[in-house]
């Protein structure tokens, strides 16, 4: 890894009395794929907000490629090279697959036959060739999942933000997931997740940030931090077998 693509500078995010983000530092390298875990309500997903600017920090410093992105929009950001999916999907269900796919190419490009060819391409991509035609209203979770993914794919995303993109899916489908997520990764494509499915950050990450009540309280490799005290009393309950 040559440089760092994001650095997060002590963010802090307040709701009222509310300090849902606090003094919060990370780095996420170019090529990794870095996990942020944590307990529900945590505040993994108002990092993301922060991070791609649906929220502005009320402190701290966001760096894309070395350049502040705190306070950008999120059109902005996305133009960037920096998209995220999001943990509830958001398809636009009376639309098919590619159609859905097409909107976010038009993000970069104008042309819709254009837009069209990279659209069937990011379809090939995540195995969703055989659905281009269908109703995404149509389609199972794990589609959609997939779909989520090959939206932000379509943008010219160099760095995704993927959040809990396995949340409600079998086994089966989980370790589909995973090895899109890794043939993502493998083609230049630097991966912050959020996740609860450990089988899939031990899969996954090279590094673990696992945060509380807003604060960061571990980082390091996965085996490292989900073997530290204070991860397993404010997460996991018990040690995890890695056998």
């Amino acid at each position: 890894m040559d440089k760092s693509v994001l650095q997060v500078d002590k963010v802090t995010k307040n709701f009222g009395g509310l300090v849902a983000v606090n003094e919060l530092s990370f780095v996420l390298n170019h090529g990794e794929i870095l996990a942020l875990i944590g307990p529900n309500g945590a505040g993994k997903t108002t990092v993301f907000n922060v991070i791609t600017g649906y929220y502005k920090p009320d402190k701290g410093r966001i760096l894309l490629d070395g350049r502040p992105i705190e306070g950008l929009k999120p059109h902005g950001i996305c133009r960037l090279g920096l998209v995220r999916t999001f943990q509830i999907v958001q398809p636009f269900l009376e639309l098919t697959v590619l159609e859905n796919v097409v909107i976010g190419i038009l993000n970069k490009v104008r042309r819709l036959r254009k837009a069209t060819k990279g659209a069937k391409e990011v379809l090939e991509r995540t195995g969703l060739s055989h659905l281009a035609n269908t109703k995404t209203s149509a389609i199972t979770l794990a589609d959609r999942k997939r779909l989520e993914l090959a939206r932000a794919l379509a943008t010219g995303a160099r760095t995704l933000l993927l959040d809990e993109v396995m949340a409600g899916l079998t086994p089966k489908e989980t370790e589909q997931i995973i090895s899109m997520i890794k043939d993502v990764n493998n083609e230049g494509i630097t991966i912050l997740v959020i996740e609860h499915v450990m089988k899939a950050v031990l899969a996954l990450a090279e590094r673990v940030i696992v945060i509380d009540y807003g604060t960061k309280i571990a980082e390091g490799s996965p085996n490292k931090v989900l073997k530290d005290k204070k991860v397993i009393k404010a997460y996991l309950g018990k040690e995890i077998d890695f056998a």
